[in-house]
Formats: C-alpha cells, structure tokens, sequence
C-alpha cells in the first residue's frame, strides 16, 4: 500500500460514518466495468418482467413460513 493511500485512509477514517459510507460507495462504483453495468441493468429488466407478473396475477406469492419449511424439508431430505 502507497503512503498516498495510507493518508487517505486517515483522512477518510476521520470522517463521520455517513460520510465514508458514501465516499465508500463511490470508490466501488468507480471499479465497476461495462459488463457490470450491462449486468446491472439486466437484472433491473428482470425485476420489472417480476414486478408485472405480481400485479397481473399471473404469479401468485407464497408466505415467508411455508416457504422456509419447505425448505427445510428439502434440506433435511439431503
């Protein structure tokens, strides 16, 4: 690790917890590639294809509980 980036960790550290959340946010965005992005928006179709089959009904939701016994069930089969 550079001495340049050891500063900026202490400066950064220095700063309140909303702060670095953000400035930590932004450091991980400026990472991501084109094919992150493209994955990104992929998966922002998906959700809205998701989203349409709720509230047309042609999908129907099941409860948190009988989905985690089923679960369970599988798992303990294993």
């Amino acid at each position: 690790m550079t001495n340049e980036v050891v500063e900026l960790f202490k400066r950064a550290s220095d700063l309140p917890d909303s702060d670095r959340a953000t400035l930590a946010g932004l450091l991980i965005e400026s990472l991501e590639s084109e094919r992150e992005r493209d994955v990104e928006s992929a998966w922002l179709t998906e959700i809205e294809r998701r989203l349409q089959q709720l509230d047309s009904g042609a999908v129907k939701t099941a409860p948190w509980e009988q989905v985690r016994a089923k679960l369970l069930r599988l798992l303990d089969e294993c």
